[in-house]
């Protein structure tokens, strides 16, 4: 025994002579590994400033970048828009300082795109061409310059420019994103997809007390999913993971390429009067139940747009025919039951809105195979929702109550389907 101690004491003894060398070796990863992360830090350009200048005949837009970077830049129709694509730029201006709008731009918005790419989007007043785009590097401690130049031109011209743009490019509306998210699913258990909205250059609501949509949501959903994950009973896949943009039609398809089961779309909500709270649960129809639901829908499907992504060129058409609709109104009925079991448990968690449960036609959720509903945990736009949705704990419990809603909505579905 009293070997024993004397052999680890003299261990001991020996590691301890030899700290001082560890630190120092230590210290000298440390000093590598922040140097790297600063050397890439600073390859990344940062825009800090923008402005607009010139009238209705010609007009400019600026920007200041730490160092020069790549800029592809074309336009789309339906609205006019200028999109201004760029390998990753961390943007360092605040949205209330953003240009003042003049002469033929008319709205600016910013963000990721895509992993590695960003995008600007510059809502012009009507068909312009883009008679200059460059990038000035920078010099004589002045910062490196991105320029566009547009002036008016006729709807037939801008039109025939993007054709020209896409046939010598390969533009492509909306690329699909490899989010291979998760393990690998077990065969045997249920795939629920969750979908956190918006993300990357589309922010999605903001709250006046600093909540973001785009990450209220992906937060929410990633507790959601471990709190799934711990039942055991269900396979779970996200439609993102990280600040990316994910085009509308490609949630969708994410969630039939992967066999859902369930698909549930995450949102936080806005409205113009401030004292309107509570959350909301929607499911699809042709026609919207209301005239909020209504303005909703639209909003939400003019997502792609926002974001600059070409859904003119997207193929809408869909082959139509009696099992598809019939196949498409099994999966709203499904949707219906899901929501009642949302309403239902939601209810003793948080506030619900005086019309729970209601109906539109989004986009995200017309898979005709995938039972789905679009939650709106609360409204940013109020102060007091706004409180919950960045609270710790009421996340917690908001999404123990989701969960216990799907697993109310699968053992309905089984017992519905006589067990099989």
């Amino acid at each position: 025994m009293n070997a024993g101690w004397g052999t680890q004491g003299g261990r001991f003894g020996r590691r301890k002579r030899g700290f001082p060398a560890f630190w120092a070796i230590l210290a000298v990863i440390a000093a590598t590994v922040l140097s790297s992360v600063a050397t890439a830090a600073a390859e990344t350009p940062v825009m800090f400033d923008a402005r607009i200048v010139g009238d209705e005949n010609r007009t400019r837009f600026i920007a200041d970048l730490t160092r020069d970077t790549k800029a592809a830049v074309f336009t789309l129709a339906d609205p006019y828009r200028i999109v201004v694509d760029m390998s990753e730029v961390t943007f360092r201006f605040d949205q209330d300082a953003a240009p003042d709008m003049r002469g033929l731009f008319a709205a600016f918005r910013y963000g990721f795109i895509s992993p590695g790419k960003s995008r600007m989007v510059l809502d012009v007043s009507g068909p312009v061409r883009v008679d200059k785009s460059f990038v000035v590097p920078p010099a004589d401690a002045q910062p490196a310059r991105l320029v566009i130049d547009i002036v008016p031109t006729d709807r037939e011209s801008f039109l025939e420019a993007n054709r020209a743009y896409r046939e010598s490019l390969g533009v492509q509306s909306a690329a699909r994103r490899d989010r291979a998210l998760s393990t690998p699913q077990n065969g045997d258990l249920p795939t629920v997809v969750l979908d956190p909205g918006h993300g990357g250059i589309d922010t999605g609501a903001k709250g006046r007390g600093g909540a973001i949509e785009k990450h209220v949501t992906l937060e929410f959903a990633e507790i959601l999913g471990e709190k799934l994950k711990e039942t055991g009973h269900y396979n779970v896949l996200f439609t993102r993971t990280d600040d990316s943009f994910v085009a509308l039609g490609d949630r969708v398809a994410f969630a039939q390429d992967n066999n859902a089961d369930l698909f549930v779309s995450i949102h936080a909500n806005s409205f113009r009067g401030r004292s309107i709270r509570g959350a909301i649960i929607y499911t699809a129809a042709d026609e919207a139940s209301g005239k909020m639901a209504a303005e909703l829908a639209e909003l939400e499907n003019q997502v792609d747009v926002l974001a600059g992504l070409d859904v003119a060129a997207e193929d809408t058409d869909e082959v139509r025919d009696i099992l598809i609709d019939l196949t498409r109104r099994e999966t709203r009925n499904f949707g219906t039951v899901f929501a009642r079991n949302l309403v239902k448990e939601m209810k003793s968690t948080t506030r619900m809105f005086k019309v729970p449960h209601q109906q539109a036609n989004f986009r995200v959720l017309e898979a005709p195979d995938v039972p789905s509903a679009l939650i709106e945990l609360g409204f940013v736009s109020n102060a007091d929702d706004e409180k919950l949705l960045l609270s710790e704990d009421w996340r917690a419990n908001t999404a123990t109550s989701i969960v216990e809603a799907i697993d109310g909505f699968f053992e309905t579905k089984i017992a519905q389907r006589g067990g099989q």
